[in-house]
């Protein structure tokens, strides 16, 4: 097992390793995954030192957090770890449901056979939690993230929903925290402006934020989570490869960049960083992950994996060492901003 940091989420009791282990590619994105591949790496993440692992009802419509829960009780892990998953999907049955159309669509291989459906108030909040705790089979939830509220999945759409959230989503976020359902509550989603937003009128406790906080994107640093920080909203970090492109370098026969064809502009900065990486020896995805992991409001990495060694493969990343020397080559490049926050030298 290697020691991995345990940084707290916000203000609440709940405690997070370094590393959390997501279960999106586990769930049958691209390929399909068993049980007994699902477990394996769950077991494995365990083995590494990994306490926190991250599902929702979205990923496999059901199946994520079917396979999580059984995987926790039979190996009798659950009192030592932390789980989180997400309200604002309620699954009804597929032969009666019509499938959403959405930017970031996903088509699960082998899923549950069930779809969602948005529903972001009080009864839709308190109907999904219900659901999920039912197909964990968990009777309390460490952290509950709402799903993808936000312009930048629902579009002309936002409004409609950020209005449940405020008339009631809210109130059951809420409750469910003050009656000790769940310690910590949050966002889960692809922006960042939303998290501040909702930060401003409303007591979150953390946000897994996807994507928009790498190597390759800054635009948090300019204010958003130096507030998140002065209001202890605690940041997970998700998509901190881009989807791909910082995890294979531009090399990778199927490097993508936010789930798309990698921009020429892309391309031309990500060759930038492996250049310096060869000059330092340090490894594309431990630079990665180890850059966003020293932003002060990062308080974990969820990382997906679906083998026991891509898991081993995250937790050598953040354990390498890096010289400082390679951050500073980085910042005189104009590759990183000079007000990034770096690694601690030798780290």
């Amino acid at each position: 097992m290697t020691d991995l940091e345990l940084r707290p989420l916000g203000k609440s009791k709940v405690q997070v390793t370094s590393l959390g282990l997501g279960t999106v590619p586990l769930s049958g994105v691209n390929t399909d995954v068993s049980y007994d591949e699902f477990e394996a790496t769950i077991l494995a993440g365990y083995a590494a030192g990994i306490r926190y692992f991250d599902c929702a009802p979205m990923y496999g419509f059901g199946k994520s957090e079917h396979y999580l829960g059984h995987a926790l009780r039979a190996n009798k892990l659950r009192e030592n770890v932390v789980v989180s998953t997400k309200v604002g999907r309620v699954l009804k049955p597929a032969s009666r449901t019509k499938p959403l159309e959405t930017v970031y669509g996903i088509d699960w291989i082998d899923p549950l056979p069930f779809l969602d459906t948005y529903d972001y108030t009080y009864d839709g909040v308190m109907r999904s939690f219900e659901d999920s705790q039912h197909r964990l089979g968990l009777d309390y939830i460490d952290v509950l993230l709402v799903h993808d509220v936000g312009r930048a999945w629902h579009g002309d759409q936002s409004k409609f929903y950020w209005d449940q959230l405020r008339a009631s989503g809210y109130k059951a976020l809420d409750e469910l925290r003050s009656s000790g359902a769940v310690s910590a509550i949050g966002l889960g989603v692809n922006e960042t402006d939303s998290v501040v937003g909702v930060a401003r009128e409303f007591p979150i406790d953390c946000s897994l934020i996807a994507g928009r906080y790498t190597l390759l994107n800054h635009a948090p640093l300019e204010a958003a989570f130096d507030e998140l920080l002065q209001r202890n909203v605690s940041v997970i970090a998700g998509g901190i490869f881009n989807s791909g492109i910082l995890a294979t370098g531009v090399a990778g026969p199927t490097a993508t960049y936010d789930y798309g064809k990698v921009p020429a502009e892309v391309v031309e900065k990500v060759e930038s960083i492996q250049s310096v990486c060869a000059e330092y020896s340090v490894s594309l995805p431990a630079a990665a992950m180890q850059f966003v992991y020293a932003h002060p409001a990062v308080a974990t990495l969820v990382m997906g994996a679906k083998s026991g060694a891509e898991v081993n493969q995250n937790v050598k990343a953040i354990n390498e060492t890096i010289p400082a020397a390679f951050w500073y080559a980085l910042q005189s490049s104009n590759l990183l901003p000079a007000n990034a926050p770096l690694p601690t030298a030798g780290k």
